[in-house]
C-alpha cells in the first residue's frame, strides 16, 4: 500500500475554462471574418423572416389591436376556420396540389438525374443541363406569363390541336386540367435545379464498383438498381421528408399567378386564403391562426416521416 507522498500528482485532465474557449473562438472569427461577413446577410434574413415570426405567430390567440394592448382570444379563430363554409374545400385543394407537386413529381427528379448520368455525350450531358437549371431563376410572374400564353384560346397549344380538327379551348379556365397545368409547369421550373442533388450522388460513386459489376456482366439496369438507387436514398429519403414540411404551402406564388376567377375554388389554397383574409381584409388574427395550423401540421408530418424512414430504412434528417 503507497503512502499518500509517495503518490505521483494527479493531472487535471479537464476541457479548457469559459474564458479559453471564448478567446479561441475570438481568434477564429479574427481569421475567418471574411467567411461570417458573407454569413451575416443570411442570418439576418432567417432571424426577421423566420425567427421573429415564430414569436409573433401568438396572435393566433388574440384579437389584434393597432394602438391598444392585444386582447386574449384563446381558440376563437381557430375554431372560426374551421366552422368556414369555404375552408374543407381549401384544405382539399391545399393537400391535392401538394400531394401532386410534392409526392407525384418527386420520382422525376431521380430519373432525370440517372438519366443525366447514362448520357456518354459529355457536351450534350452539358446542354441538357443548362437548358433544364435555366427555368429554376424565372419567377412565377414570367413563367405564368409564358404558360398563360401558350395555353391560350389562341395560343400554340390550341393551334397544334387545330391541325388534328381539335377547336380551340382556354386551358388555363379549364378546372379539370388546371391542377396538371400546375404540376407540369412546377416539373418544367423544378426538374433540372432539384435533380442537382441526386446527380452529384450518383457521380461521387466510387468507380471501383463499377469496374466490378462490369466483370460481373451486369448490365447497365442491374447497375442502376444494385448501384445507383442503394446510394441514392439517403438524399431521397432526407429530401422527401423536407419537402414534407411544406406540404401545407402548395406553392403561394405559382397559384396566385395561376388563378383566374374561373378555376379560383378548384385551386385556391391556403396560402392564398391567408393572403385575401390577413393582406387584403386586414383579419391579422385569423390569418396568423391558419399559419399556425399550417406550421403545425407540416411540422407532425416531418417527424412522423423521419421516424418512419428511421425504422424502415434507417435513414432520416438527423
Amino acid at each position: 500500500m503507497l503512502d499518500r507522498k509517495n503518490r505521483a500528482p494527479v493531472l487535471d485532465m479537464g476541457g479548457p475554462t469559459l474564458s479559453e474557449r471564448v478567446r479561441r473562438n475570438l481568434h477564429t472569427l479574427r481569421l475567418d471574418w471574411v467567411l461570417y461577413a458573407m454569413l451575416l446577410p443570411t442570418i439576418v434574413f432567417f432571424v426577421i423572416f423566420r425567427v421573429w415570426p415564430i414569436w409573433n405567430m401568438r396572435l393566433a390567440f388574440f384579437t389584434y389591436k393597432a394602438k391598444t394592448a392585444w386582447e386574449w382570444a384563446g381558440l376563437k379563430y381557430f375554431q372560426q376556420i374551421f366552422a368556414t363554409p369555404q375552408f374543407g374545400n381549401i384544405l382539399k385543394n391545399t393537400l391535392i396540389i401538394s400531394f401532386m407537386k410534392y409526392v407525384l413529381l418527386f420520382p422525376f427528379f431521380v430519373i432525370f438525374a440517372i438519366l443525366l448520368s447514362e448520357m456518354r455525350m459529355h457536351r450534350c450531358r452539358k446542354v441538357v443541363q443548362v437548358i433544364s437549371y435555366l427555368p429554376h431563376f424565372l419567377g412565377w410572374v414570367v413563367i405564368a406569363g409564358i404558360w398563360i400564353n401558350f395555353l391560350s384560346y389562341d395560343g400554340a397549344v390550341s393551334e397544334i390541336l387545330s391541325w388534328f380538327g381539335v377547336s380551340p379551348s382556354n386551358h388555363m379556365t379549364n378546372r379539370n386540367s388546371i391542377r396538371w397545368i400546375l404540376f407540369l409547369s412546377e416539373g418544367w421550373r423544378s426538374m433540372g435545379w432539384d435533380s442537382i442533388i441526386y446527380y452529384t450522388t450518383i457521380i461521387g460513386i466510387s468507380p471501383s464498383l463499377y469496374e466490378a459489376a462490369e466483370m460481373d456482366g451486369a448490365t447497365r439496369l442491374q447497375v442502376i438498381r444494385h448501384i445507383v438507387l442503394p446510394a441514392l436514398l439517403a438524399p431521397m429519403s432526407t429530401m422527401f421528408i423536407l419537402n414534407l414540411g411544406y406540404f401545407m404551402s402548395a406553392g403561394f406564388d405559382q397559384v396566385l399567378n395561376f388563378s383566374n376567377a374561373a378555376v379560383q375554388n378548384t385551386i385556391d389554397i391556403l396560402d392564398t386564403y391567408i393572403y385575401r383574409v390577413g393582406i387584403q381584409n386586414g383579419q391579422y388574427s385569423l390569418a396568423s391562426a391558419v399559419g399556425l395550423f399550417k406550421g403545425v401540421v407540416g411540422m407532425v408530418l416531418v417527424l412522423c416521416t423521419h421516424v418512419t424512414s428511421k425504422k424502415l430504412t434507417g435513414e432520416g434528417v438527423w
